[in-house]
């Protein structure tokens, strides 16, 4: 069995080119089935049926699995299934008929465009002054940022104020460092800490995806960002004067303090010179949230609130899907409920006869 987990690995990778993610939850769900299996006596995925598919699931639920993750494992079952009829190693595609349980959809949490604005004016804060176009002209007499006390398990550590050695600084987090042509490596962070915020609030673009930009994927005449989604599908995303001046700064003035001989042709650096993982991208995101006193905050939920806010805006409901990428319309249109809600709440706030 073994064997037809790791064909079936390199089946999802290789030809259904699915994310390392995605094929690590399959495998594993997998694994789990298959294990099932032998406990009910199966000595090889031909032994596989709908019944055991079946009480697998049904076990999954009664140890207290959600809707949306039995969802996924049947989704995986039935992947499995109709890979091993196709490779003959079940006599049937014994899971075809098998329904998923239908997942309750929540609304996502997002942020107001105050709240964001917040957000963003806490990392770099040249941006709560519009007259202002060059965000490395700061006050030399302020202090240094601090970190969110938390350190990445890949090796780049997961702080706003972090050291180009590794070590992370001292300081109240929220105050702007010295930055200017000779910054140092804490300078050199918090310019690329201002620039992923503003390219995931500005493009809506998911955090694996900024984080995997090399240099060569912006254009900074045309301000648009070629990035690789889900499913190896490029897309081009435009972005704003705001994430250009971000973009310049750092480029100008806090790459090169980092970048060595671990950078290659990434984007955005992490304190080491390797590319910014996402693990360290997600703790940035939600050590500023913190600092502006915002609730928690994700890089997917500065995703869901630039949707929400260019629907907001007027903004085509096509065109809202092609800048997230979705394969489907019906991803998108969650961002239009959210709307209504915030419409809801307003009548209910304002109107004498809510």
């Amino acid at each position: 069995m073994r064997e037809a987990v790791d064909e079936f690995a390199a089946y999802l990778a290789q030809v259904r080119n699915r994310s390392a993610h995605t094929v690590r939850a399959y495998v594993t769900d997998v694994v789990s089935l298959l294990d099932h299996a032998v406990r009910a006596g199966g000595r090889s995925p031909a032994d596989l049926d709908l019944a055991v598919v079946r009480s697998w699931l049904a076990r999954q639920r009664m140890t207290g699995a959600a809707r949306s993750t039995l969802a996924r494992r049947a989704a995986a079952a039935r992947t499995f299934s109709a890979w091993a009829h196709r490779g003959g190693l079940l006599p049937a595609d014994v899971a075809a008929p098998l329904a998923s349980p239908r997942a309750h959809r929540k609304l996502p949490t997002v942020l107001r465009a105050d709240q964001a604005a917040a957000l963003l004016a806490t990392a770099d804060p040249t941006t709560t002054d519009p007259t202002t176009t060059d965000p490395t002209t700061t006050d030399p007499a302020t202090t240094d940022p601090t970190t969110t006390g938390e350190h990445a398990t890949t090796g780049e550590h997961a702080t706003t104020g972090e050291r180009a050695g590794g070590e992370p600084t001292g300081g109240r987090m929220g105050t702007p460092p010295n930055v200017g042509p000779a910054a140092g490596g804490d300078d050199a962070v918090r310019l690329r800490d201002v620039l992923l915020l503003e390219l995931l609030y500005a493009t809506g673009v998911r955090v694996s995806e900024a984080c995997g930009l090399d240099v060569a994927d912006v254009d900074p005449g045309r301000r648009l960002l070629r990035v690789l989604g889900k499913g190896g599908r490029e897309r081009t995303v435009p972005y704003g004067v705001p994430a250009q001046r971000a973009l310049d700064a750092w480029l100008r003035h806090g790459r090169p303090s980092l970048a060595g001989p671990r950078s290659r042709d990434a984007l955005l650096l992490g304190a080491r010179g390797g590319r910014l993982n996402a693990t360290t991208a997600r703790r940035i995101v939600s050590g500023y949230a913190a600092a502006a006193g915002l609730p928690k905050v994700s890089p997917h939920g500065l995703r869901h609130s630039a949707a929400t806010h260019l629907l907001e805006g007027g903004a085509d409901l096509r065109a809202v899907q092609e800048l997230l990428g979705h394969s489907s319309l019906a991803s998108t249109q969650i961002y239009t409920h959210v709307s209504v809600e915030r419409l809801r709440a307003a009548y209910r706030q304002a109107h004498p006869r809510a």
